[in-house]
């Protein structure tokens, strides 16, 4: 069974990692996908083959969502190609991993207006097309850093826990108009980034999982799915920690 046949997904920064999982899984389960990518063109365009393959309708484009008017421009793109939108998913995050004594001005603000600020620009660029058919579904990747706090990442956390607080109030707003709005709280997600980190540093984390695994972008795509179709009809203003029991 399909669980999002014939409905239009946003993604943004879909071109690797999670957004790439979650683009993935949509299309295999009959959405049809409209993503964002920030510089990796050639990424993009495998993607975009990738999913027009499932037999599902795909195209990238290169925007930033962290500007407000370019977030406008694109999704009044996706709606004049593909007619319309069902799914929002905000994605597009980054780390600028530093401590707090010296973290500069510019790796606090960047982190705000990637991972925060573009929250705001494309659940705000959609609502109008949400409201107008009185059902949606906006999904928010947050961090169990948003949760717990991290040292090191003050902006980050700050970002992801920002972009929680907004779920919640979006929740509460759009409610009556059937549109529900939840957040993902991903735990270890072993992607290309990951895949960097020196083998002890992996093994560390993974042993402090209770279910002693990183999670895998499926993980993710997955919960993103449940939340996305009708099987969670009734589920908004939520937080799910997709984490392994890290934050049991």
């Amino acid at each position: 069974m399909k669980l999002l046949e014939g409905k239009v997904a946003i993604i943004t920064g879909a071109s690797r990692g999670i957004g790439k999982g979650i683009a993935e899984v949509f299309a295999k389960h009959g959405a049809n996908v409209a993503f964002t990518y920030s510089s990796s063109a050639a990424s993009a365009e495998a993607l975009e083959a990738e999913l027009n393959a499932l037999g599902v309708k795909a195209k990238g484009y290169q925007s930033n969502a962290a500007d407000f008017n370019e977030a406008q421009t694109f999704v009044d793109a996706v709606l004049a190609d593909f007619g319309t939108v069902d799914i929002l998913i905000n994605n597009a995050g980054i780390t600028k991993d530093n401590l707090l004594m010296r973290m500069s001005e510019a790796d606090f603000d960047q982190v705000i207006d990637v991972n925060l600020k573009s929250v705001f620009n494309m659940t705000k660029a959609i609502q109008k097309t949400f409201l107008k058919q009185r059902a949606g579904s906006i999904i928010n990747i947050s961090s169990v850093v948003g949760v717990s706090g991290n040292a090191g990442q003050t902006n980050y956390a700050a970002s992801k826990a920002g972009a929680i607080g907004f779920t919640k109030s979006v929740a509460l707003e759009l409610g009556s108009r059937n549109i529900r709005c939840n957040a993902i709280a991903p735990g270890f997600i072993e992607t290309e980034m990951t895949a960097k980190l020196p083998e002890d540093v992996v093994k560390g984390w993974r042993d402090g999982i209770p279910l002693k695994r990183g999670g895998t972008t499926e993980d993710v795509a997955n919960a993103c799915l449940f939340l996305a179709s009708d099987m969670s009809a009734y589920v908004t203003g939520q937080v799910l920690n997709v984490c392994g029991g890290m934050l049991t």
